[in-house]
């Protein structure tokens, strides 16, 4: 089918949508399948935590047509969970058990949180990352939203309930998002969220490192294909090869989060999430509120979040603040978030 003169590519696509899908007719099947309002309805969220998509007067598409909407990681080659022989989950009898780290040799502790690093936590510290009771209840607490610690969770073998305060990201976003009208797309919540809320978490393809610098390598302009590309690089001083950390590309096929555009003012923060020990190379990309946002405020983060002016810029042997203007112009990728503090560049 053409678009119309009189519609936009994305009003046709709804239009398309709503008239001819979910009908089970053979004839509209494939369509269906590269739907992306249909993509979204598969989401086991779909009907309590809907995402939508909305569109104003722009001729382009708000969203690729061949990009796909999915919800978990998709594993290619090379990559390797471990192995389920050495997947486990806590033997703790109540869930109250699940807010107590355990000692070395303690069977009274949690052993979902025996990777929390207790040398360096806040003194008066909570030993779960979220708040258990109260309005601020699943939101992550303030001493881990200004840290960048890593998140430890239960998971679907431990003993524990549904309810336990450490299944936060297990249990699902629980926030309405929403893709709105721009050509390059972005997201809000068309409802408050909390400080410290779950928003939402980054997927992909997961792929090998040789394969990430294949697609860079492929990519019309090498710096564009790093916005789509996360390393899962959080433990990677704890491998003898911290050169081999797996990277997720949404650039094709993702969920919701990968519309989040960058700010150097932002308001949520990308937290390592582990919810299985044996696969820490296979870390969850979370996003958590940095503050209270009010609903329809667009979501944004900081792409290079803890990158510093002084540190060196990859790819160059040079330090940002040694680097002359048109180094950095030549270099550099351009930052257009319009913040008062804005960098002037992401990478």
């Amino acid at each position: 089918m053409a678009v119309p003169p009189d519609k936009t590519i994305m009003e046709f696509r709804h239009h398309v949508h709503f008239f001819f899908h979910a009908r089970n007719d053979p004839e509209f099947a494939e369509q269906e399948r590269d739907c992306h309002w249909c993509q979204l309805a598969t989401f086991t969220s779909h009907r309590s935590y809907p995402i939508s998509i909305v569109f104003g007067s722009e001729t382009t598409a708000v969203i690729p047509q061949d990009f796909r909407f999915i919800e978990e990681n998709v594993l290619r080659e090379g990559v390797q969970p471990a192995d389920a022989a050495f997947e486990s989950g806590c033997n703790c009898t109540d869930d109250v058990q699940c807010m107590l780290m355990t000692a070395d040799n303690d069977p009274n502790g949690c052993l979902c949180l025996q990777d929390v690093d207790r040398e360096n936590m806040a003194i008066g510290a909570k030993l779960n990352a979220y708040h258990v009771f109260g309005q601020r209840a699943g939101c992550l607490r303030g001493h881990k939203l200004e840290s960048r610690d890593p998140v430890y969770e239960c998971n679907a073998r431990c003993s524990c309930s549904q309810n336990c305060p450490n299944r936060v990201v297990g249990n699902g976003r629980k926030v309405n998002l929403q893709i709105f009208n721009t050509t390059d797309g972005r997201v809000r919540a068309t409802e408050d969220i909390r400080r410290g809320q779950y928003v939402g978490s980054y997927v992909g393809e997961v792929i090998t490192p040789a394969e990430a610098d294949r697609r860079r390598d492929g990519a019309g302009e090498r710096k564009k294909k790093d916005i789509y590309l996360f390393a899962l690089d959080k433990f990677s001083q704890d491998s003898p090869d911290s050169n081999k950390a797996y990277e997720i590309d949404g650039e094709y096929m993702s969920g919701p989060t990968r519309f989040i555009n960058h700010s150097c003012s932002p308001n949520l923060r990308i937290f390592a999430v582990v919810n299985e020990l044996a696969n820490k190379a296979l870390h969850g990309l979370c996003f958590f509120a940095t503050k209270e946002i009010p609903r329809n405020t667009e979501l944004t983060f900081d792409y290079t979040d803890g990158v510093k002016r002084s540190d060196e810029v990859a790819g160059t042997g040079r330090k940002f603040e040694d680097m002359s203007a048109s180094e950095k112009n030549k270099e550099l990728f351009p930052c257009l978030c319009g913040a008062s503090n804005c960098r002037g560049y992401l990478w």
